[in-house]
C-alpha cells in the first residue's frame, strides 16, 4: 500500500489540524518535535506522510500530485486557483477578506470611481473591485505592511485579511466593504479523489466527526 501524502500550512492551521487528527487516533508525535530537523513525518498505520509548507505552496503541491490531500485558507485557494477538489470546511482558522482604509476613502468607493487598491490578493481584489462591483480600480502587489499604503498616500484602500481589526483601528483604519467570510480548507488531488477515494474518504469521515464534537 502506498503512503497518502497530506501538504499543511506552517503554523497554527498544521497544529490545529494535527490535533484534530490526534482525536481521531490519527497521530503523528514527530510532526510536533521542535527540535526535529526532518521535513517528512510519517503514521505507518495508516500508511500517512506529512509535510509542511509555506500556504501558497500547499495548493500547488496538490495539483501536482505531490501531496494527495492539504489543508489551506480559503484565501489562498482562491488566489492560487490551482486545479484540486476542495472538500471540507475546516471550522476554524476563520477571518474576513475586507476593503479598508480610512474613513474617508468611503465615498470614492461609494461613487464608484477609479480608486488605487494596495493588497497581497490581486485575483481576490480585481474579481471583487471589477466583477462583483464593476468599479475600476488600479492594483498594487504588496507582500508587507499593507496597512501602511493608504497612511502614506501608495493607495486609496487595502484588500486584507481582517482577524480582530485591532490593528487598522490602531492606524487609523476601518473596514469599509466585506467582500467574503474565510476559513481553512481541505483540498484535495483530483487524480487521488479518485484512486485512492476510500482512504481519502476516511480522513474527511474522520476529521469531520472530530470537528462535529466542537
Amino acid at each position: 500500500m502506498r503512503y497518502l501524502t497530506i501538504a499543511l500550512p506552517k503554523g497554527r492551521l498544521a497544529e490545529k489540524t494535527m490535533k484534530i487528527l490526534e482525536r481521531a487516533g490519527i497521530s503523528c508525535p514527530e510532526f510536533s518535535d521542535p527540535d526535529t530537523r526532518k521535513l517528512i513525518f510519517t503514521n505507518e498505520e495508516y500508511k500517512l506522510k506529512f509535510f509542511n509548507a509555506k500556504g501558497p505552496d500547499v495548493p500547488t503541491f496538490v495539483e501536482y500530485g505531490a501531496a494527495d490531500i492539504g489543508i489551506v485558507g480559503k484565501d489562498t485557494l482562491l488566489e492560487e486557483g490551482r486545479n484540486v477538489y476542495e472538500v471540507l470546511d475546516m471550522k476554524f482558522g476563520r477571518c474576513r477578506m475586507c476593503v479598508c482604509g480610512p474613513e474617508s476613502a468611503r465615498q470614492a468607493l461609494n461613487n464608484g470611481g477609479l480608486i488605487k487598491v494596495a493588497t497581497k490578493y490581486p485575483v481576490i481584489a480585481r474579481d471583487y473591485f471589477y466583477k462583483k462591483k464593476n468599479q475600476t480600480v488600479e492594483i498594487i502587489k504588496m507582500n508587507g505592511s499593507i496597512e501602511l499604503a493608504p497612511i502614506v498616500g501608495l493607495s486609496d484602500v487595502i484588500v486584507d485579511i481582517v482577524e480582530t481589526g485591532k490593528t487598522l483601528k490602531d492606524n487609523g483604519l476601518c473596514v469599509l466593504e466585506e467582500i467574503l467570510q474565510l476559513s481553512a480548507r481541505m483540498i484535495v488531488n483530483p487524480v487521488s479523489m479518485k484512486m485512492e477515494d476510500s482512504r481519502v474518504a476516511m480522513i474527511i469521515r474522520a476529521i469531520k466527526q472530530e470537528l462535529e464534537k466542537e
